[in-house]
C-alpha cells in the first residue's frame, strides 16, 4: 500500500511540476501582434502600428535583441529572459514636428525618432539586400489606415 501511495504522489507532484513549467513558458510568450500606442503622446497624427511579432521573429528570424534593449556604456546588454520595458521608458521626449531640429541629447531621447530609426533602417537593409521582399520605408507601409487592417 505504502508504494502505491509514493507513486501517486509522485504522479501528482509531477503533474503538477509540469503544469507549472507550461504555464510559465506561457506566459514568457509575447503575443502576436502588438499596437505600438506609445502613453507619452495623446493624439496620434498616423494610425498607430500593428507590428507583427510573429512575423519578424518567426518568419523574418529577428533576434530578440535587434528590438529590445538595456544600454549600459554604449552597447546592448538585453538577453532573452530580461524584463521587456517599453521604448518610451527611456525614449521620452515627446517630440513629433520638426524633431530634426532638437538637440542631439534631446534626438536621441526622441521617441518618435527612435521607433524610425530602428525600423527603417532595418526595413532598408532588407530592401537592399532582397528587393521583393515586404519591408516598408514609407509611412502608409506600417501606419495602415484603419480599413486597410
Amino acid at each position: 500500500m505504502k508504494k502505491g501511495k509514493f507513486i501517486s504522489c509522485m504522479a501528482i507532484t509531477a503533474a503538477v511540476i509540469l503544469s507549472a513549467t507550461l504555464l510559465a513558458l506561457a506566459a514568457q510568450q509575447p503575443p502576436e501582434t502588438i499596437t505600438i500606442k506609445p502613453s507619452i503622446w495623446k493624439t496620434f497624427t498616423k494610425p498607430l502600428v500593428t507590428f507583427s511579432h510573429k512575423k519578424h521573429v518567426t518568419e523574418d528570424k529577428i533576434a530578440c535583441n535587434q528590438c529590445h534593449m538595456i544600454m549600459k556604456d554604449g552597447k546592448n546588454v538585453w538577453k532573452e529572459g530580461d524584463p521587456v520595458e517599453k521604448c518610451e521608458k527611456c525614449h521620452n521626449e515627446p517630440t513629433t514636428q520638426m524633431e530634426y531640429k532638437l538637440t542631439p541629447e534631446q534626438k536621441k531621447l526622441n521617441l518618435k525618432l527612435s521607433f524610425h530609426n530602428l525600423c527603417i533602417t532595418c526595413h532598408r537593409k532588407v530592401k537592399n539586400q532582397h528587393p521583393t521582399v515586404n519591408a516598408p520605408i514609407v509611412c502608409a507601409g506600417c501606419h495602415k489606415p484603419a480599413a486597410a487592417k
